[in-house]
């Protein structure tokens, strides 16, 4: 797979089992995970906390106002994802951490807006604010990419934006129970995140680069031209697109479950505290980590790759029977959405922990991360938009249940046949390349 070193041998190749490092490299990681998790859970808080007010009655002609919110959010962060895939691949590590600070000053400006913009007028601010926050993980995870703790590092990334999005909402929803309008109360929990965030951003800049066993583990991760990009795509394209497939439906079903948890929670029949958007999703990142994180622990890179495809299709399992007890009656609401929220996320956080990471270090091709991390999220975000948009067309005010749990089917069931197709891809392709070595 590829013009560089065979792959089979690139993935079974063995590390020295001498320490490198000890505490030193402890300390380092130990700071790498602070730093990152610190820094993506804030900015969390520029971006989920609006979804947590229902604008009852507000509408934009037949359009529920709410749902043109998100949208204009998600389009924003959408098209940052397509922007990012050539700006991100292409940005010199040490613009890192101050492209950080500028992206998220820019959507706090946005989020003042919204609160000074009359409405419907102020959804233009919505999309404003999506757009500077969609390249943030990006940046984040390029401090960690390419390392033997990855998948460690990035899983606990991850969490941070489980936990986050059920945090910044409860904190959303504690300043409307205090007495801020819906249109204020996203940038003001903007304001009450923005010193952390600089903290962390400035810890993360410190992270040092992968060392050189780094790079045997896991090959050299390296700013990507053009045409190292559609090269990379047409090269792997039979493994690459049913993956993406995957990855885009989860993203759908997940982004849905995440910006319209109120009305879910709703039709489930539970009454939301600002403490159950925290509590519910606590379970579920416990889980996904525990998961995604065993990843580390796999030193051949094929059978890590494998291992996350099981996890995957395990999630996309864990999908159908929660649809299936939730529509049988033998699940609580709360117990369905944390059974929904591990499954989706299970897949969703081992493609950015494991599946990508992975795949650069079988294949040792020029390529990176980020790159196909956004690839991935620009496809899932658009087609996240186009489902909203076209829900809201047809059903505008329909029971949200009637909505949800057919695409969590659709999803659950789809999702498992395209990690079969990934896995028989990449499975002929190693098969393949152990060929071409021995003719060798």
């Amino acid at each position: 797979m590829g013009t560089d070193p065979a792959p089979a041998s690139a993935s079974s190749q063995t590390l020295p089992t001498t320490p490198s490092g000890g505490e030193a490299k402890g300390r380092e990681m130990l700071w790498a995970v602070v730093a990152a998790f610190g820094t993506y859970f804030c900015m969390y808080a520029f971006r989920k906390p609006f979804a947590v007010a229902q604008f009852d009655g507000l509408h934009v002609g037949d359009w529920d106002y709410k749902v043109i919110a998100v949208a204009s959010q998600v389009l924003g962060y959408t098209l940052s994802k397509f922007i990012g895939i050539k700006v991100l691949t292409e940005l010199k590590p040490n613009r890192r951490a101050w492209s950080i600070i500028a992206l998220i000053l820019l959507a706090e400006l946005a989020l003042i807006l919204l609160a000074i913009v009359p409405a419907p007028w102020n959804l233009f601010c919505l999309f404003l604010n999506g757009l500077p926050l969609g390249m943030v993980f990006g940046l984040v995870i390029s401090f960690l990419e390419g390392r033997r703790q990855t998948e460690a590092l990035a899983a606990i990334l991850c969490t941070s934006f489980i936990l986050a999005d059920g945090f910044t909402k409860s904190v959303g929803k504690l300043l409307l129970d205090s007495g801020v309008s819906q249109f204020w109360m996203p940038a003001g929990v903007g304001i009450l995140f923005l010193l952390p965030l600089l903290g962390f951003v400035w810890m993360l800049s410190g992270v040092k680069q992968p060392s050189k066993r780094d790079i045997v583990a896991r090959s050299e991760r390296v700013q990507m031209t053009s045409q190292d990009r559609k090269s990379f795509i047409i090269r792997y394209a039979g493994g690459l697109i049913p993956l993406l497939m995957m990855y885009l439906m989860v993203t759908v079903v997940r982004s849905i479950r995440s910006d319209f948890a109120p009305e879910i929670w709703g039709s489930l029949g539970v009454t939301t505290t600002p403490e159950l958007f925290s509590f519910s999703e606590l379970w579920v990142g416990l889980a996904v980590t525990l998961a995604n994180g065993f990843a580390v622990l796999i030193t051949n890179n094929y059978r890590a790759f494998r291992v996350a495809i099981l996890i995957c299709i395990t999630g996309s399992g864990l999908l159908l029977a929660a649809s299936l007890g939730q529509h049988t009656g033998h699940l609580s609401g709360f117990t369905f959405m944390v059974l929904i929220g591990i499954g989706l996320y299970l897949p969703y956080v081992a493609t950015h922990t494991t599946l990508f990471e992975r795949m650069l270090a079988i294949t040792r091709d020029r390529g990176s991360l980020v790159f196909l991390m956004y690839l991935a999220d620009a496809i899932g975000y658009l087609g996240y938009v186009a489902v909203m948009l076209a829900r809201n067309a047809l059903d505008p005010g329909g029971d949200f249940m009637v909505f949800f749990l057919p695409m969590c089917y659709i999803t659950g069931g789809l999702s498992i046949t395209c990690m079969l197709a990934c896995q028989f891809y990449f499975s002929r392709q190693q098969q393949l390349a152990y060929a071409r070595s021995l003719a060798l």
